[in-house]
């Protein structure tokens, strides 16, 4: 084993948690926000070797996009390490631009010699390959679909005008059902110039206040892709056969007898047996990890969705793998706006989106798609909050039906028509009895460290559902009754194989959205 391999082995050897800790070292660990990346105008990136890891232990051998020693980049202001970019990293760092930029993208190749030459595409613009500062001279080799990086540090220059907003892939194009299996992908993410008619402002872990430019119109007077809080998820899977064979000729020792390969055309691509189902980079437990958690240094972005009730969260979704992945957001339908920057509009009003609510937001290879969010307990027919008549509480509602008179208020965004309403036919604690739903015994049940105490949100109804007598015992969870209390909610595939890891479940592509009470503040910068 080389020492290369040896090391990274060595640092990422670890036994699959069961879900019980999965859900622990979700709520322990400290998460961002808001899709980390990087930010400017000019990257200097590097494709180049490394190792990452997966739950079963394993560490598979793997290509990704980096930034060169000395980049000029810089991160996002919430991100907790400004100019944060790994030399080698799956996905590649996000690019954060802003509309009208002129992008420049200097590619080197530190790939192994055998890997051969590799490029990038980003399709949806325009791309020039010459010399920012001579026009008249082409940067890089040509290649089948784009000029490439030569191998041996060969580099590429691309230029592009990032002229469309909203999310958008990269990846290879050269040998591409190869170096992207290996890990050769990312995002860009374009953000509008002209945005208004949206009421909020930005927000802690937004990176703007609206998704596309301005959509007011003669017709509207709001903004349909105004937003509060985003998360970027890229899709990928791994078959770690075809890892295995790449790392053996980029390995291999020549001696005597021993012939080493000179390319990787002979690594067979198919067929294709997947056993590793990744949400940016990782599977799960591991995607629920912090952001640029020091386990997981060549995977640096999380999969861990976090809202407040009401508060209108951008999903971007790209599906950078093979496969088309049927990814499942319990607790709501996601309405689209966008597939690849192009919003989906109504034929009679260039202002009206048209997008479909999807029950799934089903991934296309190469297709990237933006979309909005929300959860707010209505239709449960059910008090999330658990209130009781006669406990003081307030809820008037507002033109749409919810309370939002208050910001402030434990209820806040309460949907007004369930309001008093139990849940249970025979409550534990004090909330009123009558409800729909007869629950088990909280004496009898088995708690993790996430459980609340109650069926309800927030700590007043906490309070209420348990009585004097918390379940489980004070101080024993992370989720404390008294203050967060929150839902949590699984986001999975629904190919049921891919949320497994090695066939082992759970799993693959699974995470979990977190819903707290609107007083509960999310710090997701701490």
């Amino acid at each position: 084993m080389s020492d290369f391999k040896m090391q990274i082995q060595t640092s990422a050897s670890r036994l699959l948690p069961l879900l019980a800790v999965a859900l622990i070292s979700l709520l322990t660990a400290t998460t961002w926000a808001a899709v980390p990346g990087i930010t400017g105008q000019t990257f200097n990136l590097t494709a180049q070797q490394s190792y990452v890891t997966q739950p079963d232990g394993a560490a598979v051998y793997s290509w990704g996009y980096g930034c060169a020693t000395g980049a000029n980049v810089a991160a996002p202001s919430f991100l907790p390490f400004p100019g944060f970019c790994h030399p080698m990293q799956v996905p590649g760092p996000t690019l954060i631009v802003n509309e009208g930029d002129t992008v420049v993208v200097t590619l080197t190749n530190n790939l192994p010699a055998a890997a051969g030459n590799t490029s990038i595409l980003f399709p949806g613009f325009q791309v020039s390959t010459t010399d920012p500062s001579n026009s008249a001279v082409q940067t890089g080799v040509q290649g089948l679909l784009t000029r490439e990086a030569a191998s041996g540090g060969g580099t590429v220059t691309y230029t592009f005008i990032a002229n469309k907003p909203g999310t958008h892939s990269y990846y290879s194009g050269t040998q591409s059902d190869l170096q992207v299996e290996m890990g050769l992908y990312g995002a860009v993410v374009v953000l509008p110039k002209n945005v208004a008619g949206c009421s909020n402002s930005k927000g802690e872990y937004s990176l703007a206040v609206a998704a596309y430019d301005d959509l007011v119109g003669a017709t509207s007077t709001v903004n349909p892709s105004c937003y509060d809080r985003e998360y970027l998820f890229q899709f990928a899977e791994m078959d770690p056969r075809i890892h295995t064979q790449a790392e053996a000729i980029a390995t291999c020792a020549a001696g005597p007898g021993v012939i080493c390969p000179t390319t990787m055309q002979t690594v067979a691509t198919e067929p294709y047996h997947p056993t590793y189902f990744l949400i940016n980079g990782r599977s799960m437990p591991d995607d629920m990890d912090a952001n640029y958690a020091p386990e997981y240094p060549a995977q640096p972005y999380n999969g861990n969705p976090h809202m407040h009730p009401g508060d209108l969260t951008l999903v971007r979704v790209i599906g950078t793998g093979r496969w088309q992945h049927p990814f499942h957001e319990h607790g709501n339908h996601v309405r689209v706006l966008a597939r690849d920057g192009n919003l989906l509009l109504s034929a009679s009003d260039s202002t009206k989106l048209a997008g479909p609510l999807l029950f799934t937001t089903t991934t296309t290879p190469g297709q990237a798609l933006d979309g909005i969010f929300y959860w707010t307990g209505k239709g449960l027919n059910w008090d999330i909050y658990g209130h009781k008549p006669g406990d003081g509480s307030v809820c008037i509602p507002d033109a749409n039906g919810y309370y939002t008179a208050d910001s402030g208020a434990l209820n806040y965004y309460e949907w007004c028509a369930d309001h008093d309403k139990p849940l249970e036919t025979h409550p534990y604690g004090s909330v009123g009895s009558g409800g729909p739903a007869t629950l088990p015994d909280a004496n009898i049940l088995a708690d993790g460290a996430w459980y609340g105490g109650s069926p309800y949100l927030g700590p007043d109804a906490t309070a209420n559902a348990v009585g004097t007598s918390p379940i489980p015992p004070a101080g024993t969870v992370v989720n404390s009754p008294t203050t967060e209390a929150g839902y949590a909610f699984m986001w999975h595939s629904h190919n049921e194989r891919e949320i497994t890891t090695n066939d082992i479940f759970p799993g693959g592509m699974l995470m979990m959205m977190l819903v707290d009470p609107p007083v509960f503040h999310i710090n997701e910068a701490q």
